[in-house]
């Protein structure tokens, strides 16, 4: 059957029709995660191949909590959060070149970015690398710059738009203040020569970042609640999301440079949740995805009128608070997964990835499938960000999602046709200030060093990394035995104490000072190593003590009844 018969009949031909979306299992995802409770039209997750970030809920200020992706399941309620915002965390995005680095935006006015090792952290991570001031009011979305490096952008409700390179530890290049009220959605063009937003006032801007130029502007959606925009790669067009005057959800598509009217508009519902788009670039697919919605739309875009053609959608009886989006490099290019989010449940404390898959035949999936995975976009930078602000644009830097070599780059190979995390994970080496400016200067040169280092991804197969993984962990395992070697005498104290309850207390006391004795060492059997082995041995040993107490309370009872019946009984002979 032909392409003209098929349009006949109305069913238009697409390898993506069949497109459809696989939640993973529950022990798979991130569970028992207190996921925040605020009412801000924000994503609240940000995912790398190396990290999963969550803001969570918290009593006073912000906090997020950055989990390993290998680290599913049930997760600690007391686990360590990222913390040191004096108000909520609005947004938190990924530095694309390093993904040890992470942005937050707060209501606190404030911009900070944070450095995460590759092993996570078990305590609250209270040290900020950098802090960026230059907001008068809360700080709502923040975009790292798809091509130059270290280059930052802010919108917040004071409607400005600040453009920020952290390699010298928070220079502003420019402010962009043609917004008269709140900001709404941020968004950068493929080489980051054009910024859109969509503003409190119902406008759609273009604007040139390095100038502040409006390039072009317009009436956006004519209801009162958020727009978001997004733009539909380098094809030149923008896709807004928004309400029309009668409450009904509405997307349009726009061309960048005149925005007068839209190319195309259609309704989609009348829902009331905030429709957020993510765009595709390799398979030219939009999604969106409502807040308060247990469905996500996709449609495929096309360069001719009507733009945007439904294909399917995502079901699910479990609506949406958020949702995070793994860049290209980290899928699973084996079962044809093409786009994954990070789900945030409204009404449980969870965090679930949702795969969503190309079905093809089985024989055919063992084989990389070069029509639906193209060069895609590679964690290296283009351009510097004083590069990029003297004016030169660039389009990103491509690597092949089947033997993850670099385009221009050196050539690394990967096994199994999966793509793994960068390792450039070294933090910077801080030194002691000094009352000299020089030394100050250098110092805040030094700091901020590793920003402008490249990213190195790490293609090594899964096997190596895994055994290296282990090899880390025996070593940490290790250094934490001998660090709690002088704890040893006092866990053998616990374990005399729960073995031996109804002992002689002279023998408890001699036995004591033996173990304190420094000359004599103690020998442990099967004492635990882990954090929550430790933690399982403290609950046990108070229960133990609990037990011990009520069975004094019981002894002293029984023998103040016993003296009571003996007093009885004296006084009845000597009546008798």
């Amino acid at each position: 059957m032909t392409n003209l018969q098929l349009a006949f009949r109305g069913v238009r031909s697409s390898k993506f029709r069949h497109v459809y979306g696989q939640p993973v299992r529950r022990e798979r995802s991130y569970d028992n995660i207190k996921i925040t409770r605020n009412a801000h039209d924000a994503l609240f997750c940000a995912v790398n191949p190396k990290f999963v970030a969550i803001v969570t809920e918290v009593a006073g200020g912000g906090a997020f909590v950055v989990l390993p992706l290998s680290q599913t399941g049930r997760q600690e309620f007391n686990a360590g959060r990222v913390v040191g915002h004096s108000g909520p965390v609005l947004d938190v995005k990924w530095d694309p070149f390093n993904d040890n680095i992470i942005a937050s935006a707060s209501e606190d006015c404030s911009v900070k970015l944070w450095h995460i090792k590759d092993e996570g952290f078990s305590d609250h991570l209270e040290d900020w690398l950098a802090e960026l001031r230059g907001h008068r009011r809360r700080v709502t979305q923040i975009e790292w710059h798809p091509v130059a490096q270290s280059v930052l952008f802010s919108a917040g409700a004071d409607g400005l738009v600040v453009v920020w390179t952290v390699a010298n530890g928070g220079a502003i290049l420019n402010v962009i203040d043609c917004h008269p009220e709140a900001i709404q959605c941020l968004s950068l063009n493929r080489d980051g020569s054009l910024i859109a937003t969509t503003c409190r006032d119902r406008k759609l801007r273009v604007i040139e970042p390095r100038t502040s130029a409006v390039v072009s502007s317009g009436e956006c959606h004519e209801g009162i609640k958020p727009c978001k925009v997004v733009f539909l790669g380098d094809s030149g067009r923008l896709l807004t999301t928004g309400f029309s005057r009668h409450s009904d959800r509405q997307y349009a598509v726009w061309d960048q440079d005149d925005l007068s009217e839209p190319l195309t508009k259609e309704i989609i519902d009348s829902s009331s949740g905030v429709l957020f788009p993510y765009y595709d670039h390799d398979t030219q697919i939009v999604y969106l995805a409502g807040k308060g919605d247990g469905n996500i739309r996709y449609y495929e875009v096309t360069p001719n009128a009507p733009y945007l053609h439904y294909l399917n959608q995502f079901l699910s009886g479990y609506p949406q608070r958020g949702l995070g989006v793994m860049p290209k490099r980290g899928l699973d290019v084996r079962q044809c997964e093409i786009f994954r989010f990070y789900k945030l449940h409204a009404t449980k404390n969870l965090c679930e990835p949702v795969s969503m898959i190309v079905p093809r035949k089985v024989s055919s999936s063992e084989q990389f499938q070069e029509d639906l995975f193209p060069d895609t976009a590679a964690a290296k930078p283009g351009l510097t960000a004083d590069e990029w602000a003297s004016g030169r644009n660039k389009q990103p830097i491509l690597m092949s999602m089947k033997t993850g070599d670099v385009k221009g780059g050196p050539v690394q190979h990967t096994q199994n046709n999966k793509v793994s995390p960068s390792k450039n994970n070294k933090k910077p080496v801080l030194e002691e200030k000094t009352n000299s400016a020089n030394n100050v200067i250098s110092n805040n040169k030094k700091k901020f060093a590793f920003l402008s280092q490249e990213t190195i991804p790490d293609y090594r197969p899964i096997e190596k990394m895994r055994d290296n993984e282990k090899h880390k962990e025996n070593e940490e395992m290790n250094e934490k035995s001998q660090k709690t070697s002088q704890n040893a005498r006092f866990q053998q104290i616990q374990q005399m104490f729960g073995s031996k309850p109804n002992s002689n207390s002279i023998l408890k006391d001699q036995s004591i000072m033996e173990a304190l004795q420094p000359e004599k060492e103690v020998l442990i059997i099967d004492a635990p190593k882990g954090e929550l082995e430790l933690r399982k041995e403290f609950l046990l040993k108070c229960e133990e003590v609990v037990r011990l107490k009520q069975q004094i309370a019981s002894r002293d009872k029984i023998i103040k009844e016993l003296e009571s019946k003996v007093h009885q009984l004296k006084l009845s002979k000597l009546i008798n």
